[in-house]
C-alpha cells in the first residue's frame, strides 16, 4: 500500500496546443499539509481543476493516484464521492439559506416520506460545527449573519460533510482578518492532527510556513520541487518560485515630492444601510506630486469608504471637498474623478474592477475609449497597438487580447485594472490593495510601477492591510481608526508597533500618552 493518500504524476494538461501543465507532480501523505506556490498564472488553478475533474479525465495526460489506485473521475460528484474537496477563493454559499442547510445543501437527509428532515440536519450540523471547535456559530441562522472568516469555516464544515480524506484550500485568508486568520490555522492544525490532508495554496508566505510540512512549488505550468518546509526559509520558495533572488520585496526608489497636489477636507462619509452611523468622521489630509501616501488601519476602520467616497463611487451619502491643483472638484461619480485627474484601482476586482465576460483588451481600454474614436468610430488598430503595448508594460500573461478577463489568474487581472487605470494619465492614483491575491512576483512588478508613477510625478495613495507593504512602499504613512484619522506620520524609522498602536488607541489616549 502507498504511503501517499494523493499522487498526481507528469500531469500534462493543454487548451488550443499551448500547454497549461507541462509535467506537474504532487504528492500529499494522510495528515499531511502541502503548501502549493507559484506566481500568478503559474497553473495552481489548472492543476486543481484537474484533481477535482472540472477537468474530466481523457482531457488531460499523466496519471492520477489515489490510494495507491488510478483515479479517472469523470466529474466534480465522482471525486468528492471520494474524498477530495476544493474550497474556492469565492465561497459557495447561498446567504439567505441557514447554516445547516448551506452545509447539507444537495445531500439533505430525508424524512420517510421523502421531505427534508431540518431536524436531523439541524442537529447533524450543530454536532459537526461543535466537534469543529465553533460552537458559536447557530446552524439555525441564516449564512448573511456571519461575516468572512465565519463563512469560509462554515465552508470547512460543509466540505468535511462530504466525508473529505483530503481538502484543498485556495487562497482561504484572502479577505480576513488577523484574529480569522489564526483561527483557521488552527483549524488546519486540527484537521491534520485528525488525518485530514491538506492542500494549502496561497501567495502568503509566512501562513505557508506556519501551517505546511513541505512546499510544492510550480512555475510556468511546469513542476519545479518539492521540500520539507522545515529545510526552506521564505526566501528558497520564492527564488523557486520567480527564478531569480528577490533579496528586497519592496524596490525602494528614490523620487522627488513636489508641491501639494491633492487635498481631501472634511470627509465624512455615512453607512448607506444606517444613516445614523459615520463610517468616516471629518477626515482631512493632502498628497504631495511625486509622494506615495500610505493609509493603513484594521478592517472596517473606514479607509475603503474614505477613498470610494473621493472617488465618487460611495454608494451611501458623503461629504466634503476635493481640490486638485489648487481647484475645487466637484465628483458625483467615477466618471467625474477620471475627466478630473483621478482615477482608483479599487478593492474588489471581481464586483467593480473588471467586465469578466469582455476581452483583457476591452477591459483595459474602457476609461480611454473616446480616444480611439475621434470620428465616432473606434479606430481598432490604434487601440490594439495600445493594448499590445500595456500588455508588455505590465507583464500581463494572456494567451490574447481577446481572451475573456475572467479566464486570466487574479494577479494579471489586476494587472489589467490597473493598466485600465493608467490609461486615462492620472495626476492622482488610488490603490485599494493593489496586492491582494497577488503573488510576490506580480507584487514586486506593481511596487516597481509605484514607484516609477512617482517619479514621474505622479501622487498615489495606498490603502493595504499588509502593514509591511505600507512601511516599505510609503513616504507617508496615515492611520485611520473607527473612522478617525489617528496618525499622520512621516515614514522615517516608522514601525508595526507604532502604526497597530495609532489604529487601535482612540486620539484622545495617544494624547494622554
Amino acid at each position: 500500500m502507498s504511503e501517499y493518500l494523493l499522487e498526481m504524476r507528469g500531469i500534462i494538461k493543454e487548451f488550443s496546443g499551448v500547454r497549461a501543465l507541462n509535467g506537474i507532480d504532487l504528492a500529499v501523505k494522510p495528515g499531511e499539509c502541502v503548501g502549493l506556490c507559484g506566481e500568478n498564472g503559474a497553473g495552481k488553478s489548472t492543476m486543481m481543476k484537474v484533481l477535482s475533474a472540472v477537468y474530466p479525465y481523457g482531457t488531460w495526460q499523466g496519471e492520477i493516484l489515489w490510494d495507491g489506485q488510478p483515479l479517472q473521475a469523470s466529474g466534480v460528484r465522482a471525486t468528492e464521492d471520494a474524498g477530495i474537496v476544493i474550497i474556492h477563493q469565492e465561497l459557495m454559499l447561498v446567504p439567505q439559506l441557514s447554516v445547516a442547510e448551506n452545509i447539507f445543501l444537495g445531500r439533505e437527509p430525508k424524512t420517510r416520506s421523502g421531505l427534508i428532515d431540518f431536524d436531523a440536519m439541524f442537529a447533524r450540523a450543530t454536532a459537526m460545527l461543535n466537534d469543529l471547535r465553533m460552537p458559536h456559530i447557530n446552524a439555525a441562522k441564516p449564512v448573511s449573519n456571519y461575516g468572512g472568516g465565519e463563512q469560509q469555516l462554515i465552508e470547512i464544515a460543509k466540505a468535511l460533510s462530504k466525508n473529505a480524506r483530503l481538502l484543498i484550500l485556495d487562497e482561504p485568508t484572502s479577505s480576513l482578518t488577523r484574529r480569522e486568520i489564526d483561527v483557521l490555522l488552527d483549524l488546519v492544525r486540527d484537521l491534520k492532527r485528525r488525518g485530514t490532508a491538506c492542500v494549502y495554496i496561497s501567495h502568503k508566505l509566512d501562513e505557508i510556513e506556519a501551517i505546511a510540512d513541505s512546499v510544492t512549488v510550480i512555475r510556468d505550468g511546469a513542476f519545479v520541487g518539492s521540500a520539507p518546509m522545515a529545510e526552506l526559509k521564505q526566501s528558497d520558495i520564492i527564488r523557486m518560485m520567480v527564478g531569480r533572488e528577490m533579496n528586497n520585496l519592496f524596490p525602494r526608489e528614490e523620487h522627488e515630492i513636489g508641491e501639494v497636489v491633492f487635498e481631501a477636507r472634511n470627509f465624512t462619509v455615512w453607512d448607506p444601510e444606517n444613516r445614523q452611523r459615520k463610517r468616516v468622521d471629518d477626515i482631512s489630509f493632502s498628497v504631495r506630486r511625486g509622494e506615495i501616501l500610505g493609509i493603513a488601519g484594521l478592517v472596517g476602520a473606514g479607509r475603503t469608504e474614505l477613498v470610494s467616497a473621493i472617488f465618487g463611487a460611495w454608494r451611501g451619502t458623503s461629504e466634503g471637498s476635493v481640490i486638485l491643483d489648487g481647484k475645487p472638484l466637484r465628483i458625483r461619480s467615477p466618471s467625474d474623478a477620471v475627466r478630473a485627474g483621478i482615477c482608483m484601482v479599487p478593492e474588489d476586482r471581481k464586483a467593480h474592477g473588471i467586465v469578466p465576460d469582455m476581452g483583457v483588451g476591452q477591459n483595459m481600454t474602457m476609461a480611454v475609449l473616446n480616444s480611439f474614436a475621434p470620428g465616432g468610430l473606434i479606430n481598432e488598430a490604434a487601440e490594439m497597438n495600445a493594448i499590445g503595448r500595456d500588455i508588455a508594460r505590465m507583464r500581463i500573461k494572456t494567451a490574447s487580447p481577446i481572451l475573456p478577463i475572467s479566464n486570466l489568474s487574479g494577479g494579471n487581472q489586476q494587472k489589467a485594472v490597473i493598466a485600465k487605470m493608467l490609461a486615462p494619465a492620472p495626476k492622482v492614483l488610488i490603490l485599494d490593495e493593489p496586492t491582494r491575491g497577488v503573488d510576490v512576483g506580480a507584487k514586486y512588478e506593481i511596487y516597481k510601477l509605484i514607484f516609477a508613477l512617482a517619479r514621474t510625478g505622479t501622487a498615489v495613495i495606498m490603502v493595504s492591510s499588509e502593514m509591511p507593504e505600507v512601511l516599505g512602499i510609503s513616504d507617508r504613512v496615515l492611520v485611520i481608526g473607527e473612522g478617525e484619522l489617528r496618525g499622520n506620520f512621516a515614514n522615517q524609522g516608522l514601525t508595526q508597533e507604532q502604526v497597530l498602536s495609532a489604529a487601535i488607541l482612540p486620539a484622545h489616549k495617544h494624547a494622554a500618552e
